[in-house]
């Protein structure tokens, strides 16, 4: 058993929002031990970004873990060659080369299709009517799961990603996860004979994957190829409209939509942590860890850690965000981030921005979660 204090937390209130608990860490205790997810966190950015990396301790195969159960044993949960093995037989569908070359006009298109939809109405739900289908539509063309409709692209991505943070053992959230699982792997099925050759089904397919490689991996895209654009698109968006003298800055062309993202992931995280797994006994900044505990990495905490960020609760758009860890920092830095910066940076945001004029908010905006975490609903109306 680690020697780390312990930090108790309120779950409903750590879901609703996590970060002033994870600054009282970071302060008070930076290595904790939380019971109620059985699990020792690690808070502060420096120690995140340097015990990441020593996957000979803090390992991502957890052949017991969440997501090897409910979604199968994918690259993510797993360390050194068999790691590397699959993400460059992944690598071709996701290229920042690909992305440019294939993908960026076909988000392009599949966006304004959107919009026109959205257009005559006036007033729409960011989260669900304009980012879910952005992302989903996109994250179909990737796949090549184009048989997939956007509404349960988006339901699978949600019941895989609740599961997997579902460290209370809720048996609907586990049963929802299951049928999510089971809907995919019935579209791949119906699609992998046939998918476009740019898809990361065709190229994991072409680089000769045993099916159950396959199935694992088209999951963890879109696990994460689905809610974390979806989020970063409404909650950017969110961002800049509740933030008039931000959304000055880009509108003149001082920062960019790429500024905004970036301020956004590390003030708002995404991603908000990281798992691992003990793989043997070894002593962190005089905490000691033993084999086969449970670690989570708090990306959300490191990227407000006051020891980079000055006012690190605060939204700006000029800020340096060299530091922040959004997408990780080792290993497995996410192999999405390119296409996902291209749908979200070049493409979501100024096309929103552009198309409704008069873009405002309607009403509050709604946030959730702690592992993984996004708003619920920005309603907004636009002049017709």
């Amino acid at each position: 058993m680690s020697n780390a204090p312990v930090y108790d937390i309120d779950p409903a209130a750590f879901h609703a929002d996590p970060y002033p608990d994870l600054a009282r860490m970071r302060a008070d205790c930076p290595i904790a031990y939380v019971p109620q997810f059985d699990a020792t966190l690690i808070t502060r950015r420096d120690t995140i970004h340097q015990q990441e990396k020593r996957i000979e301790v803090f390992s991502s195969e957890q052949p017991g873990g969440l997501m090897t159960v409910l979604m199968g044993e994918n690259m993510m949960r797993k360390d050194g060659a068999p790691h590397q093995a699959e993400r460059r037989a992944l690598f071709p569908a996701i290229s920042p080369r690909t992305v440019n070359t294939h993908w960026r006009a076909l988000f392009a298109d599949r966006a304004r299709d959107v919009i026109a939809r959205l257009a005559p109405k006036g007033h729409c739900d960011l989260v669900t009517e304009y980012a879910m289908p952005v992302s989903a539509e996109a994250l179909k063309l990737i796949t090549g799961l184009r048989h997939m409709s956007a509404e349960d692209m988006d339901g699978c991505s949600q019941a895989m990603l609740d599961g997997c943070a579902n460290y209370i053992g809720d048996l609907e959230i586990e049963a929802r996860c299951h049928a999510g699982t089971a809907l995919i792997d019935d579209h791949i099925d119906r699609t992998i004979a046939d998918a476009d050759p740019h898809s990361a089904l065709a190229v994991l397919r072409d680089a000769g994957a045993p099916m159950d490689q396959i199935r694992a991996n088209i999951k963890l895209v879109i696990s994460g190829g689905q809610n974390e654009p979806r989020d970063a698109i409404a909650g950017t968006a969110w961002a800049v409209l509740s933030h008039p003298d931000q959304r000055a800055l880009i509108e003149t062309g001082a920062s960019s939509w790429g500024d905004a993202f970036s301020e956004y992931a590390r003030w708002m995280s995404p991603v908000g942590m990281s798992p691992r797994r003990v793989a043997r006994t070894d002593t962190v900044d005089d905490v000691r860890f033993d084999a086969e505990e449970r670690v989570f990495l708090m990306f959300s905490s490191a990227n407000r850690d006051e020891a980079h960020f000055s006012d690190p609760d605060r939204f700006d758009v000029t800020r340096d965000t060299g530091a922040a860890i959004p997408f990780g920092a080792g290993p497995h830095f996410c192999a999405g981030a390119a296409a996902s910066r291209c749908l979200i940076t070049d493409i979501a945001l100024p096309m929103l921005f552009q198309s409704f004029p008069g873009l405002r908010l309607d009403g509050e905006a709604t946030y959730a979660g702690w592992a993984f975490r996004g708003p619920r609903s920005v309603p907004v109306r636009w002049d017709v």
